[in-house]
């Protein structure tokens, strides 16, 4: 199995974002999966431009603009899970939505209607099944997580493929004390590195595991008061 991760964070491998994303690849390769990150940071990725839909009636599954994603190109095709990491934004940091943008070419242009919606589907030389969200984010709630949720499973649905769950971290910078991982932090990295394994030798990812991911490290009142202060 050969799974692709596209890494949105800004800061790569010292975020937040990468704390979870670490062991969860860690977790999909201990059960024997071939995992290559790749991040937007250091990519060439122009936006989308294109109001001809080149990728769909010229010449299709082609993009026209010529950057890093035509190196990418090749390595999604390839992939049979397709891992996006990225902290939460308003709603996400532009190269990764950049990057979503440009997976158009993927989608074959022949538009159906699936459960009362248009939707459409992969070319037939597209490997992906499943698509896996793994994100963290500053404020207290999971539900902070909502709408790149909505992005990451409507664009599941709109390729026909699974889209396999998400992997939430809210306030994942608690997991830290003084430069230190707290042992809250170990406990909700153990847990993303079994939801790694999970969804390699399972097939999904257990509910519960995804709970301990997400757990409350603090209170609601808490964590507000401690932002109101900074700001005071």
């Amino acid at each position: 199995m050969k799974v692709i991760v596209i890494n949105g964070s800004p800061r790569a491998e010292k975020g937040y974002t990468s704390m979870i994303l670490t062991p969860f690849v860690q977790g999909m390769m201990d059960a024997g999966t071939d995992v290559e990150i790749l991040y937007t940071k250091g990519l060439n990725l122009k936006p989308c431009d294109c109001n001809q839909m080149f990728c769909w009636y010229d010449k299709p599954g082609k993009c026209y603009i010529m950057d890093d994603m035509q190196v990418l190109y090749p390595k999604l095709k390839a992939a049979d899970i397709l891992v996006l990491a990225t902290p939460v934004y308003i709603p996400l940091p532009g190269d990764m939505q950049n990057l979503i943008n440009r997976l158009c070419p993927f989608i074959e242009p022949y538009l159906e209607i699936r459960e009362k919606r248009t939707r459409a589907r992969l070319h037939k030389d597209i490997k992906i099944k499943k698509i896996v969200l793994v994100s963290s984010g500053g404020w207290w709630e999971k539900e902070n997580f909502a709408t790149i949720e909505y992005i990451a499973e409507e664009l599941a649905k709109n390729m026909n493929i699974a889209f396999a769950g998400a992997i939430l971290r809210p306030h994942a910078f608690l997991m830290k004390k003084e430069g230190k991982i707290t042992e809250d932090g170990k406990r909700v990295i153990n847990a993303a590195k079994r939801a790694g394994n999970e969804l390699v030798k399972e097939g999904r990812i257990n509910r519960k595991t995804l709970a301990v991911v997400s757990h409350p490290l603090i209170s609601e009142e808490e964590l507000r008061n401690r932002y109101n202060r900074m700001l005071n």
